[in-house]
């Protein structure tokens, strides 16, 4: 089982939105309410390409398994040497060390646009992830508490950072 890595096409979208879907229903790993529509997601992913910020997808015999992608902290000028990631792995494909690879991926490619750190926003209860980060280097920098409201309770956002230089 060789895990490929490739920038994101728009025939992605689809089965990217599959998978958010379900984690939007199910989990508190993204704090949407309501499902994404493909043509939703490409527009995102199209702002996201157009900044010059990466979205990637992992493969595994031509299927998509997961992806990844950064973009902005915050749009602020100050900023723009720190960026947000994100991770996801399809619901069925964890454990085979595909957000590995995505993430390293994306370290790599943010040291290579000469980036100075990388973010981190996770959910309190998404233990796994967190313990994930921390593999690869990323440190707790801050809780914000009741940040978020999902499924009839408070959330709270984790913030992790790696400085890649």
């Amino acid at each position: 089982m060789e895990i490929k890595i490739r920038n994101y096409q728009p025939t992605d979208a689809e089965k990217i939105v599959t998978a958010l879907n379900h984690y939007i229903a199910t989990s508190t790993a993204l704090y949407d309410y309501n499902p994404r529509t493909s043509e939703q997601q490409q527009s995102i992913f199209e702002e996201k390409l157009q900044k010059g910020f990466p979205v990637i997808v992992a493969i595994i015999d031509d299927e998509v398994v997961g992806f990844g992608y950064y973009s902005e902290f915050r749009f602020r000028e100050a900023y723009k040497f720190t960026v947000e990631h994100s991770v996801y792995v399809m619901p069925n494909e964890h454990g085979k060390g595909i957000g590995k690879v995505i993430l390293h991926s994306l370290i790599d490619l943010a040291r290579n646009q000469k980036l100075h750190t990388m973010i981190g926003v996770i959910d309190a209860e998404n233990e796994s992830s967190i313990a994930f980060h921390e593999q690869f280097g990323f440190i707790t920098v801050g809780i914000i508490k009741e940040s978020g409201f999902k499924f009839n309770r408070w959330l709270h956002s984790v913030i992790m950072q790696l400085m890649l230089e």
